[in-house]
């Protein structure tokens, strides 16, 4: 059960309605863990849970924690839309983080490693290892660790040296056995060598900070080597730019992330039994609360464990789904068709990652960047990868004299050094790169192809869920949108115009596009369900929601009968099923192998009375999502696609389904088969390869 603000039954008073952000974000961290200790999960494939929620957890401190930091010393009192003050947040968070770090040492300690062991994968201590092996990390050490290793003394001659965010270091006093003086000494953990050094087998591992520390004395010659500890410290990395302010943002934001690397400490974790010295020296000179310090029984950093699920052991993961190319691509290519011809029959759906983002968005772009017939390219850029393909077809395409024109969010959180890169990469060419507007994030996934056709001038666009990173889109679940019908195709040559341009007051046919037509469609959506009664049924899939202002409107809509159905992989600030609140409303949470990212609404009467409205695209129900990003919704009107989003939801709310579901006090249930199977996500990959299957034998 969430630890604060337990449901008032009334649903009178602000903390009754909503759940508290970062809390509930928690909550979904603490699933990821549960799938830790899933029986039906193969081996590695829980460890690599545990791996994410140490990822997940990082990324918390850096920006969630951080901006708590910063309220508390702007002096911000006036409570969260929950109920909680800025104060009492952050010590509920600041606890519930202690509770399942513990947690997750535990089922590391007591479950999993003992697992891996009966398996034959070890991860060991150097107290652990036998002469030989000990001889070959000697060996590693000597050639591979010692030459970048730079003790860093603490002394009136060397100050406190700079500890960078997420290093992983050891804390060590060395005592002068002339003197008998004893100093603090750091030693930073290079990341130019993996974590976990490899013992010959292949199959066995000693951390490197193992390594490190027992050869300390070939790093303090002559001296005698006192109390030894590891810690990491966990900075804030939120960007401070106000494009609105920028004469140059691209500057701006470069200069900004070379400020990052100084930002104010948010967590120390140290090995749990640390001197107290050492841990109150690193408190004050970070300038840290005792409450910021969180012991670590083992390991510090289980990102390294995913590491350990690169080990060549299939029996020990899950089965490989090759995903398909869509059935339509599929009799194109065997037909040497170009994928332009396909969508001029008629849109197409295609569903990542079951079908692959391969053979249909960077197959679209690649033939784009060498179709002669193709006269410009647009696109927005929000996350990528550093090695994009995507990327590479635009340059080539610019290259060639194709018109490319580009938006980059350059404050895509985590991905502006990614983004200035490519932004500059792109300007080389000749790109026209911009921005996006001022003061907004641009979060849509939109590209736009103009091609002189046969019978004349023609657009075509894709519409997303997801980000355009060939990476990423192997691991996470979307849905993209190929179509060349006019209305969708005007609304985004407005949309570019707009991005790119100066513009005001742009009226779209299609496209619900934010920050200024979103929030308004959706509430008229929600509330003509609500009018219709028992009639009314709104069923959304988002990553987070958190916006009050929707969730009172989902509420209302759920109190005049209306069925409220979602599926919602982190953030959830509603509560279901509360008695005269929310009793028609059913939350579901689904995790698996693939991160759960696709956004999709279905109004029941969002087209008339019975006549359903489909929409996809780019926005959670979220503030950010709503007010101060661009965002864009996309009908889907072609009955095979609502068909298709139509069974998503189908697998993903089916009865027994394993997954978890709200309940009415906030707290969240494993429902389904103990052993995970069959698992929405297996499910929809069979019945997507087999329409596909069935799609090539009888091509269109």
């Amino acid at each position: 059960m969430n630890p604060v603000n337990s449901p008032h039954m009334d649903g009178s008073s602000a903390p009754s309605r909503f759940l508290n952000r970062e809390l509930s974000w928690l909550d979904f961290d603490e699933r990821v863990l549960r799938l830790a200790t899933e029986p039906g999960v193969p081996l590695l494939e829980r460890v690599k849970f545990s791996a994410i929620f140490s990822s997940n957890l990082d990324e918390f401190f850096q920006v969630r924690v951080a901006a708590m930091k910063d309220q508390e010393a702007a002096g911000v009192t006036a409570p969260l839309f929950d109920g909680l003050t800025p104060l009492q947040q952050q010590a509920e968070v600041l606890k519930r983080v202690g509770e399942l770090t513990v947690r997750q040492q535990r089922i590391l300690l007591d479950v999993l490693i003992p697992q891996l062991e009966r398996e034959g994968v070890a991860l060991l201590r150097w107290a652990d290892l036998g002469p030989e092996e000990r001889v070959h990390c000697t060996d590693i050490y000597d050639k591979r660790i010692f030459p970048v290793l730079t003790p860093l003394a603490v002394d009136p001659a060397h100050p406190f040296p700079y500890l960078s965010n997420l290093a992983l270091s050891l804390a060590v006093t060395v005592i002068d056995p002339v003197t008998a003086e004893e100093r603090f000494a750091r030693i930073k953990v290079p990341t130019v060598f993996p974590r976990l050094v490899a013992l010959p087998d292949g199959d066995r591992f000693v951390p490197v900070e193992e390594v490190i520390e027992a050869h300390l004395h070939t790093l303090f010659p002559g001296m005698t080597i006192g109390d030894v500890a590891m810690f990491r410290i966990t900075r804030n990395v939120d960007l401070s730019v106000e494009d609105e302010e920028a004469d140059d943002l691209l500057q701006a934001v470069e200069l900004e992330l070379r400020r990052r690397r100084f930002g104010r400490a948010v967590r120390l974790e140290v090995e749990a039994g640390a001197p107290k010295a050492i841990v109150d020296l690193l408190v004050e000179e970070l300038d840290l609360q005792p409450h910021d310090v969180f012991p670590v029984e083992g390991l510090l950093d289980l990102s390294c464990l995913m590491q350990l699920h690169a080990v060549d052991r299939p029996d020990l993961k899950d089965d490989q789904w090759l995903p398909v190319t869509a059935g339509r691509l599929a009799a194109a290519e065997e037909a040497e068709r170009s994928i332009f011809s396909v969508i001029r029959e008629r849109a197409l759906l295609v569903h990542h990652p079951y079908e692959s983002f391969a053979s249909s968005v960077e197959e679209f772009l690649s033939q784009a960047a060498d179709d002669p017939r193709v006269q410009s390219i647009k696109m927005t850029l929000y996350r990528t990868s550093g090695d994009s393909p995507i990327a590479r077809h635009l340059i080539r395409a610019a290259e060639r004299g194709v018109q490319v024109a580009v938006l980059v969010e350059l404050k895509a959180r985590f991905d502006e050094a990614v983004n200035v890169t490519w932004a500059k990469a792109f300007e080389r060419a000749g790109v026209h790169v911009v921005y996006g507007v001022v003061g907004l994030k641009t979060h849509a996934k939109c590209v736009l192809v103009v091609r002189e056709d046969e019978d004349g001038l023609r657009r075509y666009v894709h519409l997303g869920t997801g980000n355009y990173n060939s990476r990423t889109s192997r691991l996470y679940e979307d849905l993209g949108y190929f179509t060349c019908e006019p209305d969708v195709t005007s609304d985004a040559a407005q949309l570019f115009n707009h991005l790119t341009g100066y513009s005001r007051d742009v009226e779209y046919r299609r496209l619900l596009v934010a920050p200024h037509h979103l929030r308004s469609r959706l509430t008229e959506l929600i509330r003509n369900e609500g009018e219709k009664g028992e009639r009314g049924h709104i069923t959304i899939k988002v990553n987070s929601i958190a916006d009050p202002d929707m969730i009172d409107e989902l509420y209302a809509a759920s109190q005049k009968g209306a069925r409220v159905d979602l599926v919602v992989r982190g953030i959830c600030c509603l509560r279901a099923g509360v008695p005269g609140l929310s009793e028609n409303i059913r939350v579901r949470s689904v995790l698996g192998r693939f991160l759960e990212h696709s956004r999709v609404y279905r109004f029941a009467n969002g087209q008339g009375d019975g006549q359903p409205l489909h929409l996809i695209g780019s926005a959670d129900l979220m503030a950010r999502n709503l007010d101060k990003r661009v965002e864009v919704l996309t009908p889907l009107v072609n009955p095979r696609h609502q068909e298709w989003l139509d069974h998503t939801f189908d697998v993903l709310l089916a009865d027994g389904a394993p997954s978890f579901e709200m309940r009415p006090d906030a707290s969240w249930e494993r429902i389904g088969p103990t052993m995970f199977e069959p698992h929405p996500q297996r499910e929809m990959y069979e019945w997507a390869s087999k329409r596909q299957t069935r799609r090539v034998s009888r091509p269109t």
